[in-house]
């Protein structure tokens, strides 16, 4: 499609869609419109920006767009309009991405279902009354029901990897500081990712180069000539029984092909200790980042999100210290993993998208939580379907700044299990 007919079939998806998937909630049309005739421009005149020059990206609505509203789901801030873009929206603009408008999300990220008390809640595109995960669940959804090309998210314990996990779409948490956070209304500075969620893997690595990779070269790998370290967290994670037959099929399929495997287990990283670590460390840096306005406005945000920042703000300081000194050790300890490795492959999360009803597993970031303290680069993969027709999915997790060889492997996984469904045609 030419970057015109491309909006004009997003347009047309959103007014079908978006009442029942309640995904955007706020759109800029007339701009985008706008964007994409120059786009289209550029192409008949054979200057396009970039390789992603007239694709269309929907925000989650803690990252800035000039002229909407930028709230992080937060009521308190529902009326602040952003006056620029944040760095990595004006870096797509600059590539001549078409911005579509702002998704839905967690309040405050600050939590992994997008059943958001001001905003309402975002279905799963594959199953309505499910959860399409969180923090950066419209940011998943948006992808899955085809309603924009790609979407930026963020991601502090696994908020961009999890809902593509549960929306079944490949996600990307970069290496820390490769895509700036400038214009994000944060959760946690000590934590936070903004990274991108497309249908297939080579959709992301150009994405990437825009959002502040430029060097990432596209790369081949041969999943035969490097070790693969498999992260099953047996003895401390439960899987579901759907979840572990997808991720052992996984396997199977890995060494049907002759591919070498080792179980690996991340030194130092603990699931119970880092869950209460990063959720600790999460809810400090909330309270600070939050403070003027739970002043001036404490009844813009739910009584949950208030008594979660009160929470970690009322602990004692050695309290607070050990959880930054845990997070840090998780760090340091980290290459570690890959003395013996290339990459680790691990669940995404030891769920699928669940009913909005059920309780919230409090284990869902217990496999995506280690690349954020590590500040390693990780791509989220759907691996197909279970027999509910839910998504599956694994993670890859590399060294440092090795992105490119992730998002490499990343392509060669979605290769052997084949491109992601859709939920809608």
């Amino acid at each position: 499609m030419t970057p015109l007919e491309r909006f004009e079939f997003y347009k047309k998806r959103i007014e079908t869609l978006n009442p029942e998937l309640n995904v955007y909630i706020h759109l800029c049309l007339e701009q985008a419109e706008e964007d994409a005739r120059a786009s289209e421009q550029r192409v008949r005149n054979g200057r396009v920006l970039s390789d992603i020059d007239g694709w269309c990206v929907a925000v989650k609505a803690n990252i800035a767009v000039k002229g909407l509203p930028h709230h992080a789901g937060i009521a308190a801030y529902k009326d602040d309009i952003a006056i620029e873009d944040a760095v990595a929206v004006a870096r797509l603009r600059k590539a001549g991405a078409v911005v579509l408008g702002v998704v839905n999300m967690h309040e405050g990220a600050l939590g992994a279902t997008t059943d958001n008390e001001t905003f309402g809640r975002t279905q799963n595109p594959w199953k309505h009354g499910f959860t399409p995960g969180g923090s950066s669940g419209g940011s998943g959804c948006v992808v899955a029901a085809g309603l924009s090309d790609f979407a930026l998210g963020s991601d502090t314990m696994g908020s961009v990897r999890i809902p593509s996990a549960y929306c079944g779409v490949q996600g990307h948490k970069p290496t820390t500081g490769l895509v700036p956070d400038k214009g994000v209304l944060a959760l946690s500075h000590t934590l936070d990712h903004v990274g991108p969620h497309a249908r297939s893997v080579d959709e992301l690595l150009p994405i990437l180069r825009v959002l502040g990779a430029s060097s990432l070269d596209q790369t081949k790998v041969d999943l035969r000539s490097i070790k693969i370290g498999i992260w099953s967290g047996e003895g401390d994670v439960v899987l579901t029984p759907s979840v572990q037959k997808g991720f052992d099929g996984l396997q199977s399929k890995l060494s049907a092909s002759a591919i070498s495997l080792k179980k690996v287990s991340p030194p130092v990283y603990g699931y119970g200790k880092s869950r209460r670590a990063g959720l600790l460390v999460s809810e400090v840096e909330a309270a600070k980042i939050h403070e003027e306005k739970l002043k001036t406005n404490p009844d813009g945000f739910s009584d949950l999100f208030k008594k979660l920042m009160a929470w970690g703000a009322a602990r004692p300081q050695e309290e607070i210290d050990k959880a930054y000194e845990h997070i840090f050790a998780v760090k340091d300890a980290s290459m570690a993993t890959f003395n013996d490795v290339d990459v680790v492959i691990a669940p995404t999360a030891p769920q699928q998208a669940f009913s909005f009803e059920d309780d919230v597993p409090a284990n869902q970031a217990d496999f995506t939580a280690w690349a954020n303290f590590a500040a390693l680069p990780a791509t989220a993969v759907c691996i197909g379907l279970s027999e509910d027709k839910l998504p599956l999915s694994c993670q890859i997790i590399g060294k440092e700044n090795e992105d490119a060889f992730v998002l490499a492997v990343a392509q060669q996984i979605e290769e052997l299990c084949g491109r992601p469904p859709s939920p809608y045609k």
